[in-house]
């Protein structure tokens, strides 16, 4: 299955962030050897948010991910650019945030600092920055008031309790990286997500031209849902009320969707639980309302086993590649 999965290597685009875009990539690369992971930069929190205020660069923390996470080196290199260091003024920075820092001062842009990255750490793929513009997140939440900066946007929502409604880039025009429009238009797949809903996929959307782009590519379009409503971010979120809030944010940009249905263990369902959060899954309202909007949805067992509530990713990747193979237009030619 897998030689045959592989030989069709489709051109593969994932747009997203955080944690959840990496977990994708290193199952999916084991598909095809083209992919590009289109990656958010408004975070301004953590270690990214120290070298950006510090030394004006674009947030590194998501590119290092999804570099790791298509590259080609031995664990060991892995591993040390995966390093935080634990005390002095370092003390929570990652070894491969400041590699990147060291890249982006020697060639004199973070887009020529990615691209010298992947060299070196030879990247199966295509990682790039959505845009290089200086760019940030706005929230207006549900009482009308508003938050700047991605990483309190939850932190004011949990605070106050209130929930975001909508999210905008300052500046509102924000120009994309070149290549990404291109990128996206020759795509055989697009996957969006998973990830956090309004700060690292919608984002993405409202890039100058991604939503159009995405429109009118002829890719199969697929969003995989997140496993956990986010606290702060996404609370009490239904299947529904994620699509919702990406079609709001941009149009109906993806037309299948693939959620978990894996159930929790019982220790690791409190565990969440303790910190606000639940599985969502899909439900007869959910499936009423996708079937309305034309929207395929394709539910399985694609939990990570282990210690945390995430996807595994292999056990994503191929419900994305069955599902691309069940349906893909086949070409034809006239004898």
């Amino acid at each position: 299955m897998y030689n045959k999965y592989r030989s069709l290597n489709p051109k593969i685009l994932a747009i997203g962030g955080g944690t959840g875009l990496s977990t994708l990539l290193k199952g999916i690369k084991n598909y095809s050897s083209d992919i590009t992971a289109i990656v958010t930069m408004a975070d301004d929190g953590g270690g990214s948010g120290v070298l950006r205020r510090s030394f004006g660069m674009l947030p590194p923390g998501d590119v290092r991910n999804c570099l790791l996470a298509l590259s080609d080196i031995e664990p060991e290199m892995n591993t040390l650019l995966s390093h935080r260091f634990e005390k002095g003024e370092l003390k929570g920075q990652s070894f491969g945030n400041l590699f990147l820092l060291a890249m982006n001062e020697i060639y004199g842009s973070f887009e020529e600092a990615v691209k010298m990255a992947s060299s070196i750490l030879r990247v199966k793929g295509t990682v790039m920055p959505i845009t290089v513009n200086d760019v940030n997140i706005e929230a207006t939440y549900d009482d009308k008031s508003k938050a700047f900066g991605e990483s309190i946007l939850p932190a004011e929502a949990i605070k106050d309790n209130k929930k975001i409604k909508r999210v905008e880039l300052c500046p509102k025009d924000v120009e994309p990286l070149d290549g990404v429009i291109t990128a996206i238009n020759k795509s055989d797949i697009i996957l969006i997500g998973p990830g956090s809903l309004y700060t690292s996929i919608i984002p993405n959307l409202l890039v100058k031209g991604v939503t159009e782009a995405i429109l009118s590519s002829p890719a199969k379009k697929i969003y995989v849902q997140n496993v956990m409503t986010q606290h702060g971010e996404t609370d009490g979120m239904s299947v529904k009320d994620h699509v919702e809030a990406i079609f709001e944010h941009s149009d109906k940009i993806f037309d299948s969707i693939i959620i978990n249905n894996k159930v929790l263990s019982e220790d690791l369902k409190k565990k969440y639980q303790e910190e606000y959060q639940e599985q969502i899954f899909l439900t007869d309202g959910d499936k009423r309302f996708l079937e309305e909007e034309a929207i395929d949805y394709i539910e399985g067992d694609c939990l990570d086993g282990g210690d945390y509530a995430r996807h595994d990713s292999e056990k994503l990747s191929n419900m994305i590649i069955d599902y691309y193979i069940r349906t893909r237009r086949v070409k034809t030619y006239e004898k």
